[in-house]
């Protein structure tokens, strides 16, 4: 499988890069200039496309060919960064490519998610200085979001919870919805959300779909499935 991941040289990219590395796959990497340096670890054994990943000719040229497109979505500045991201990939991506967006919990696609206090008051107080400092707009993350729920390719957006460093607890559980009693510790390792990311691309259950994930190893996710087990 040739893949394609957009937004390389950040540490989701990375982690990203290396699991596709560790199934065998091509993978073509798109970072600013100034970032490639960051992926010196991965030597030849990736191809790098320097360019901003809203830069429509820079994306057309990385996922030319590619089966999979991993794309992280990031909400930096307030000149539509992740919207243009988002349509670059939907705009050039091959028909009947795989495609696998990252994004947060405060995305919703059919309004049925129900977030708590902590979350809700976080993406206000947040949203707002980072747009007013002009260094963030997740209203443009929302924007980027509803364009590929509109699309009709075969994307993924994995909604990931707060994130923490660590080793890896094994590939994240999800559930459509957050409030789901799964996913109550909010807590996902980095490492693991990139193998969802990664794994998404075969996963043929996850096409059109927008999970919510958790970490495995969290105490919500072990109850799930201890109550799981025990009703079986």
């Amino acid at each position: 499988m040739k893949v394609c991941v957009v937004g390389a040289s950040g540490k989701l990219g990375k982690y990203m890069v290396q699991h596709a590395l560790d199934r065998g796959y091509e993978v073509t990497c798109v970072c600013r200039p100034e970032s490639v340096e960051k992926l010196s670890e991965f030597g030849d054994r990736i191809t790098i496309v320097a360019g901003r990943t809203d830069h429509s000719a820079a994306i057309a040229q990385a996922v030319n060919g590619c089966d999979g497109v991993l794309t992280v979505l990031v909400p930096w500045g307030v000149h539509g960064y992740s919207t243009g991201t988002a349509q670059a990939v939907l705009d050039h991506a091959r028909p009947g490519a795989r495609l696998i967006f990252s994004c947060g919990w405060h995305i919703s696609r059919d309004g049925k998610d129900r977030y708590p206090l902590k979350l809700r008051a976080f993406v206000r107080v947040f949203g707002s200085i980072a747009r007013i400092a002009r260094l963030a707009d997740l209203n443009d993350q929302v924007r980027a979001t509803d364009r590929i729920f509109a699309s009709d390719t075969r994307w993924t957006v994995v909604r990931c919870s707060d994130i923490e460093e660590g080793e890896s607890q094994g590939l994240p559980v999800w559930s459509r919805h957050v409030g789901d009693p799964v996913l109550a510790s909010n807590r996902t390792r980095r490492i693991d959300f990139a193998e969802f990311m990664v794994e998404a691309l075969t996963d043929d259950d996850l096409v059109r779909e927008a999970p919510a994930i958790v970490g495995r190893q969290t105490p919500s996710a072990m109850a799930h499935t201890a109550r799981h087990n025990a009703g079986a």
